[in-house]
């Protein structure tokens, strides 16, 4: 009765101190695209040799290992790829001869013991992150035992329970995500009363067993022991580089498609003096009058022709106002309002006296060449669309952009490049 009650309250402490420990959950590595998801519980089973002989020496000349049957199982969790905490069930016979009967057979018998065991891996051979080649692993812990032992027909002692402290080594063969090949050699070492100390020659006892580990959960997940961080920065920095490889092809894929639409955008299909990108009324027949938008004028205003070709210093002085208060949006060709006033009246100069005028956009060399002679092009496009929409004559306003191309000053300073950055009239 007695046993009943220790063995069920061994195993129920047993059980208890696994759920307090661990969740159901353990975090698992992250790597560069996120976390992963690994099995961390497993059960096992396991058969081998018991015997009192170990390779610390000792033990009985007469140890009948081939005799000795020893069987068990165990419930593992994995907190990390190197450590775990293992509950294990182990009973068998250790047969011998008896020291003073050599006729006579000793059998002790294991009625049960229960054991709590760290697990330790030493390596983790893994050609890739989902199942590993090999293990090698130590393990010790403490655990509790009930036995029996006779000599022939003749008993020792019935029930007697103790504790013991199991160590090991072995090693773990990965055959497929959730499934392990496990083989071990473990010694016991007895903590109990001289009795059973004495049945067990020299207090300890081994076995050498081999079983299958069976990994619990998703089928699809790996095991955490398994896991190998070298073989997954392997494969994580392979799926970056692939990812790299396609911004880059996606990025050259914009820039042909950006030339293109430069090309185009800046373009005259029409040839009416206004470019693709700011022309309103595309396909308009050759010759026609058209505003800064691109659109025919419904009614033109009659130019008044002065012959002249004096350019005064006073119509110089109109174009030189008019540069010195042209603004633009930044990085834009918009014009801004506070600019109107000065062009309104280099369009009157230009209707009045029939000059021609050309516009001439410049930046500075800060930013890629062909974004620059894209944005000197639109804002001298930009100035010419505002003076024919004030009733200058399209056809006598050219508009030009040279980028970085001529710059009147030195880009390596911040006043050097805002001189550069202009838009030149030249009347003639």
């Amino acid at each position: 009765m007695n046993t009943r009650i220790t063995k069920s309250t061994m195993l129920i402490a047993l059980l208890g101190l696994s759920s307090q420990l661990f969740a159901q959950e353990t975090p698992t590595p992250s790597g560069r695209f996120g976390k992963q998801s690994l099995r961390t519980w497993s059960v096992g089973a396991h058969g081998g040799i018991l015997s009192q002989n170990t390779f610390l020496g000792g033990g009985s000349v007469d140890a009948r290992e081939f005799k000795s049957i020893g069987y068990g199982a165990f419930v593992k969790k994995q907190i990390l790829p190197a450590l775990g905490l293992q509950a294990d069930f182990l009973r068998g016979e250790v047969k011998t001869t008896n020291y003073f009967a050599p006729n006579v057979e000793q059998v002790n018998s294991i009625n049960w013991s229960g054991s709590l065991t760290a697990v330790l891996n030493i390596a983790n051979f893994s050609l890739n992150t989902e199942n590993a080649v090999l293990i090698p692993y130590v393990k010790a812990g403490a655990g509790y035992m009930s036995s029996d032992s006779k000599v022939g027909t003749t008993e020792i002692f019935n029930g007697r329970e103790g504790w013991f402290i199991p160590t090991g080594v072995g090693f773990k063969l990965g055959v497929s995500k959730g499934i392990n090949l496990d083989f071990g050699y473990d010694i016991n070492f007895i903590k109990s009363s001289p009795t059973v100390k004495n049945a067990y020659n020299e207090s300890r006892f081994s076995y050498a067993h081999a079983g299958l580990e069976f990994a619990l959960g998703d089928k699809e997940k790996s095991q955490l022991q398994n896991y190998s961080a070298i073989a997954d920065l392997r494969k994580q920095s392979a799926e970056e580089s692939a990812e790299l490889r396609r911004a880059l092809s996606s990025a050259e894929e914009n820039a042909a498609r950006d030339r293109a639409q430069y090309t185009k955008d800046l373009g005259d299909d029409d040839s009416d003096g206004v470019a693709n990108k700011f022309d309103k009324c595309a396909g308009t027949p050759s010759g026609t009058v058209v505003d800064g938008s691109g659109c025919p004028l419904a009614a033109p205003k009659t130019q008044v022709i002065k012959e002249t070709t004096v350019i005064t210093e006073a119509d110089r002085k109109v174009v030189r106002d008019a540069i010195s208060n042209l603004e633009f949006d930044l990085g834009k060709s918009t014009i801004r309002a506070k600019s109107y006033s000065t062009l309104n009246r280099v369009a009157g100069l230009l209707v009045e006296k029939n000059f021609s005028l050309k516009l001439a956009g410049h930046t500075d060399n800060t930013g890629g060449r062909e974004l620059n002679l894209r944005l000197s092009k639109e804002r001298a496009e930009s100035v010419k669309a505002y003076l024919v929409s004030q009733g200058a004559n399209a056809s006598r306003v050219e508009a030009t952009g040279y980028g970085p191309d001529q710059p009147i000053s030195t880009n390596k300073t911040a006043a050097g490049r805002q001189e550069n950055r202009r838009v030149e009239f030249t009347l003639y």
